[in-house]
Formats: structure tokens, sequence, C-alpha cells
């Protein structure tokens, strides 16, 4: 088993632009990919959970959302990164499911499909459910600001990484 991290994408990785349909408005925040890389030098699997409730709403139909996606993933990997999975809840706030943070589902189901150690993980995220669905899962969690916090969290992987075997 492998430590995750794990990131949210809208207003983490990426500009928050609402409820994402635009592909061309997919833009990676300052900061981003270099940690990201600097995360799987470390041993680390980057992981997406990400609310994307617009679905549910009706306000974003499920094919703007996969090429929103195909756009981040696109945009990363032209920056060295490559995502070991992503996982999003479409559900509404008054679905009652088990993977819209701030409850762990998708967290969970990363690590079992993944076979990640939760236990030497890390969520970032922007918002408080971000970070209350880490804690749920049994990872530490760090906030990150729009200005990004990206050296104190590689700082914060570096410190917690297992020695290799």
């Amino acid at each position: 088993m492998r430590p995750a991290l794990f990131v949210d994408r809208d207003g983490t990785i990426i500009r928050d632009v609402g409820y994402p349909r635009d592909p061309a408005l997919v833009e990676p925040l300052a900061g981003a990919a270099p940690a990201l890389r600097r995360a799987r030098e470390l041993g680390y699997a980057i992981v997406i959970v990400s609310n994307q409730s617009g679905v549910a709403r009706g306000l974003i139909r499920p094919e703007e959302a996969r090429a929103v996606q195909d756009r981040v993933a696109e945009v990363f990997a032209a920056e060295g990164v490559v995502f070991d999975g992503v996982f999003f809840c479409l559900h509404g706030p008054d679905d009652g499911c088990a993977c819209r943070k701030p409850r762990p589902g998708m967290l969970l189901e990363a690590a079992r499909e993944l076979g990640l150690d939760l236990g030497a993980s890390l969520m970032i995220g922007d918002k408080p459910a971000d970070l209350e669905a880490g804690r749920a899962a049994g990872t530490a969690a760090i906030a990150i600001e729009t200005s990004g916090r990206w050296d104190a969290i590689v700082a914060w992987l570096a410190a917690h990484r297992a020695p290799a075997p």
C-alpha cells in the first residue's frame, strides 16, 4: 500500500469558475503542477476527489463534465503530472449519498481501488468539506488558500514520507 495526495480540483489545483462546463476555462493554479510532480517523486499517488453537483442540478451535462476533466488531465500531463485516480460525486447536496464531501466515500473508494494507505495520506482542498472528508477517511488534511500554500504541502509530504524498504 502506498500513500496518496488527495486533491480537490476546483479552487485547489485549477481556478474555480463556479460550475465548470467549458474546457477552455481550465487554468492550473500557480505552483500546483510542480508540487504534484514533487509528490509523485516522493512516492505519493495523486488522486482527485471532487464534488460536481452541477450535474445533479442540471447545470452541467455529463459530457461537459468529462470534457473539463479531460482538459485538466491534458494540461497537467503537459506539466509532467499524471493522476492515479479521479473520483467525482455527481450528486446534489440533499441526495444523502456517501460520496459527497464532507463524507469520506470517494477517498475510501480510491483507497480500495488503488491500494492506498489512508493513514499515511494527505487531503488538500479549499473548503472545510474537503478537510472534513480527509479527516473522516483517516488522512491528514491541509487547507490551501487561493494564493497557494504548495510549499507547505510539499514540506509536509517530504517530512511524512515513509522510508523506502
